[in-house]
């Protein structure tokens, strides 16, 4: 771009690091909310919990946010998060000042707070702040650093013509991104739905009986029956000891999701041999089993189907049942279950379903054969569902990655904004 210069970000914007949260600053005269890192995402401010403490006048003056800041995230537990950036456009009426997780950074005369803005997107997604975070459990940025970091400016026009551009291109993306999440949650009820209709036996393939007469869709010799009537439920009454890293893998209900058993979401004890008396104790599952959450996921069942052992923690129960479809409770459980087991849950804050209550769960029960066939109907309703949630998932992950390139591109001179506008996607 004809008229660019190179130069380091303190020579675009002043720079500047938040005011310490401290115990004496909870209480005070002067009480003003204040931004704090968790408030940032990356172009989008999270306002639903903004925070106040107390800032002096004098600390007002200096801390206080303009409309057209950009906010960076100065410290995260994770590289990918460092450096999230978000535009302050007073969105909240009053003072609003800021946190020391966070930098401001405020446009100097001749730059364009919305070019800045573009700029700070692009340093994080290209990893270009991540680059310089240091730390071990925290990575900090430093303002310091992010004082000598390049900047490229072009004129003042260009600027705010490669601000116009990526509003509109971005903008662009986003709906296709938004659109493709509103497919994703359609094709998840769709897939809930088909497995419920095979649960209570609507919309099941037509066969033929032994005299090659068409048996009718809707069976007829179908019960429901309470879940006591043909399944036993072996509850954990035990507290589990205080979890560690490695050993025997113990299946707590924010572990389990719903359909097969994951042991890689579970925690772990620190000795198998140590542990094998509690494992007894709490008869742990095996395989053919189902491990069933009663609070947090409510209504979560997973199928195990490995034979490496584990053992369940507080709060997660056990259903057997020597002649029925587990496979087939398990998909009953999560799908046509689930509205009883809302109508009856007790606790506000916690939810949870007694014992007592989950046996009386009323549960459809053809005929064990037909149940094997309809667990398998169901097996490839759900297969095919989360196939197709991959490729929206890669769709969306293609479209975030075109994103961040016309970002980078267009604040790095790399494309003319001037010819290149409307031709964005399509490229």
């Amino acid at each position: 771009m004809t008229g660019t210069s190179t130069t380091t970000l303190r020579s675009a914007a002043e720079v500047a690091l938040g005011r310490q949260r401290s115990p004496q600053h909870a209480d005070g005269e002067h009480m003003v909310r204040y931004l704090r890192a968790a408030n940032v995402k990356d172009g989008t401010l999270d306002l639903t919990d903004v925070q106040s403490m107390n800032f002096t006048p004098a600390e007002q003056s200096t801390f206080a946010l303009r409309p057209g800041d950009v906010l960076v995230s100065e410290g995260s537990g994770s590289l990918s998060s460092v450096g999230a950036s978000a535009v302050w456009r007073g969105e909240l009426d009053g003072m609003v000042c800021f946190q020391n997780t966070l930098l401001r950074l405020r446009p100097r005369v001749g730059v364009d707070g919305r070019y800045l803005e573009w700029w700070a997107r692009s340093a994080f997604g290209s990893g270009v702040f991540a680059s310089i975070a240091s730390g071990a459990n925290i990575y900090h940025l430093g303002a310091e650093r992010v004082r000598a970091l390049p900047i490229s400016l072009p004129p003042l026009e260009e600027q705010r013509r490669i601000a116009g551009f990526l509003d509109t291109e971005t903008a662009r993306v986003d709906i296709l991104i938004n659109l493709r999440k509103r497919q994703q949650g359609l094709l998840k009820e769709r897939t809930q739905q088909c497995i419920a209709d095979l649960c209570t036996g609507r919309n099941l393939p037509q066969q033929k009986d032994t005299q090659n007469a068409w048996i009718p869709r809707i069976p007829i010799n179908w019960n429901v029956l309470p879940l006591k009537r043909r399944w036993s439920i072996i509850d954990c009454k035990h507290r589990t000891p205080s979890y560690l890293t490695e050993g025997y893998a113990v299946m707590s209900p924010g572990d389990i999701s719903p359909g097969r058993v994951d042991l890689a979401r579970a925690n772990r004890f620190v000795g198998e041999e140590d542990f094998a008396d509690l494992a007894d104790q709490l008869r742990r599952p095996r395989r053919g089993d189902i491990v069933y959450s009663r609070n947090a996921s409510l209504g979560t069942a997973a199928y195990v189907d490995t034979d490496t052992p584990f053992t369940m923690g507080q709060d997660v129960c056990k259903i057997t049942s020597a002649t029925e479809d587990q496979l087939f409770l398990t998909y009953t459980l999560n799908t046509v279950a689930l509205n009883e087991l809302r109508a009856v849950q007790i606790g506000s804050t916690f939810t949870r379903v007694n014992i007592g209550t989950l046996l009386e769960i009323s549960i459809p029960c053809p005929p064990a054969e037909e149940q094997k066939r309809i667990a398998l109907l169901m097996d490839d309703a759900a297969g095919k569902g989360k196939d197709l949630q991959r490729r929206i998932d890669r769709q969306i992950g293609l479209l975030a990655e075109r994103r961040q390139a016309l970002i980078t591109a267009a604040v790095t001179g790399q494309i003319d904004v001037s010819t290149a506008s409307g031709r964005g996607i399509e490229e």
